[in-house]
């Protein structure tokens, strides 16, 4: 990743936010004021990005399911292949007896990220589904 050019800019903020807000960037480690401005910028612009389904993105799918159920797991990767343009790549973890743990890494348009972790989600048998969605510094 190469260099950006740093600009400064002032912002004006009541005492008592600002005195939260370096509570904040303490308890989270945050070595600079800058850079939890940074990351809650990156974080506030990719959920507004995502929210009106523009631009392109990386994401995270974790599942949790019960590979005892019937055909589920024959589902879930029959999903994952035919969207091979989105999956970039997964990892499986055996919980239990009962429960897997599978974390399916994807990048493509937003939208399309979305409706691939709603058809997932909406398998008999998917306990939990969580996408995160990161986008690079960037990217529109």
């Amino acid at each position: 990743m190469g260099l950006a050019e740093i600009v400064r800019f002032s912002v004006s903020l009541e005492a008592d936010l600002l005195e939260e807000f370096d509570r904040y960037c303490a308890e989270t480690h945050f070595s600079t004021r800058s850079e939890a401005i940074r990351q809650l910028l990156r974080s506030a612009l990719t959920a507004h990005a995502w929210e009106k389904d523009t631009g392109e993105a990386a994401a995270t799918l974790t599942i949790v399911y019960d590979h005892h159920r019937t055909r589920l797991t024959d589902r879930l990767l029959e999903l994952q292949h035919r969207h091979t343009d989105m999956v970039v790549a997964t990892s499986h973890v055996h919980l239990d007896h009962d429960h897997c743990l599978e974390v399916i890494f994807l990048r493509g348009p937003a939208h399309q990220l979305r409706d691939f972790a709603d058809q997932l989600r909406g398998l008999k048998g998917v306990h939990t589904s969580q996408l995160v969605v990161a986008r690079t510094p960037g990217t529109p």
